[in-house]
């Protein structure tokens, strides 16, 4: 019978708010869907780090005879097959270095092309003004800068070039984007917790007699507050289910249907990684709600 009672009140107490609910779930399910999202982009921001930072490497070019007059180190012309032989036997010997590739200008030539078949120039480029280098993949990447320190003056070397620099602005961008998302999740979530006070205040007003007559004939604060409690983990939990569909709908149709055709060079996070963060977000937006509308009723509910 109490059971069906705050059943009941519940029911009443979400058509008499109904604008005010409704605001409630779509508020609740922008700001969750925001936080689910900031948190895949998190996610998947550390595996392209992860995937590129193995795959890039330390580029040591080689002076050659284009560059007597634009580099120091390069004034004696091109790189001498002994200094050749000394940078590669240096390498190897270093603890920091997992592997060492030579490319000759053929190779860089090969490249070259491969990279830039479509840009008008790469007719116009031969492979005598390529350079030789030296392919250096680290043990750990974050570790360019010690050969950038024993290299980058030495006789016969033009430049040292570490690839992390080119995909380095990439992560950045992507951090920030994902700390405008939290930004905005944060406001959101603001904006859903004064929804909700405001909501259960109104409740609690319009229902102001019940609550006398129920603490007249002794109800306990509890069972007086379970329903306005119920009213607001219900709209709460509304919004996070929406929440998830919006993150499965973005997973599916963004992420696999579009990026993943059009940009194969990122490994895109799957359904693990988005299921995983579903009961996060229902368990939020069941909690979340639930606590505010508590605190709420012991300022607007005295009971």
């Amino acid at each position: 019978m109490r059971a069906q009672f705050v059943l009941s009140e519940i029911g009443v107490g979400l058509r008499r708010n109904l604008t005010m609910t409704f605001a409630v779930i779509v508020s609740v399910a922008l700001s969750l869907a925001l936080l689910g999202g900031s948190l895949l982009m998190r996610e998947q921001v550390s595996t392209m780090k992860g995937y590129w930072y193995d795959k890039v490497n330390v580029s040591i070019f080689l002076c050659s005879k284009n560059d007597k007059e634009t580099s120091p180190n390069c004034a004696k012309g091109a790189a001498t097959p002994a200094q050749k032989d000394e940078i590669r036997a240096e390498l190897k010997q270093m603890t920091l270095v997992q592997s060492v590739q030579f490319e000759n200008t053929d190779e860089a030539y090969a490249h070259y092309k491969e990279q830039f078949s479509d840009s008008p120039l790469a007719e116009s480029i031969t492979a005598d003004q390529m350079q030789e280098s030296f392919r250096v993949k680290l043990k750990d990447p974050n570790q360019y800068e010690v050969l950038t320190t024993a290299f980058a003056a030495r006789p016969g070397v033009q430049s040292v070039q570490d690839q992390k620099k080119l995909v380095g602005p990439l992560f950045n961008l992507l951090n920030g984007m994902n700390y405008a998302a939290l930004g905005v999740m944060a406001l959101m979530l603001v904006v859903a917790l004064m929804l909700i006070v405001n909501t259960v205040r109104v409740s609690a007003f319009s229902r102001r007699r019940e609550t006398g007559i129920m603490r007249l004939v002794g109800a306990s604060s509890f069972y007086i507050q379970m329903p306005f409690i119920m009213e607001a983990a219900i709209a709460g939990l509304l919004g996070a289910g929406l929440a998830c569909v919006l993150l499965v709908s973005g997973q599916y149709f963004l992420v696999n249907n579009w990026l993943a055709e059009r940009i194969d060079v990122i490994r895109f996070i799957g359904w693990e990684s988005v299921l995983a963060k579903l009961p996060v977000v229902l368990a939020i937006g069941l909690l979340m709600p639930a606590v505010a509308a508590f605190l709420a009723l012991r300022k607007y509910l005295k009971v």
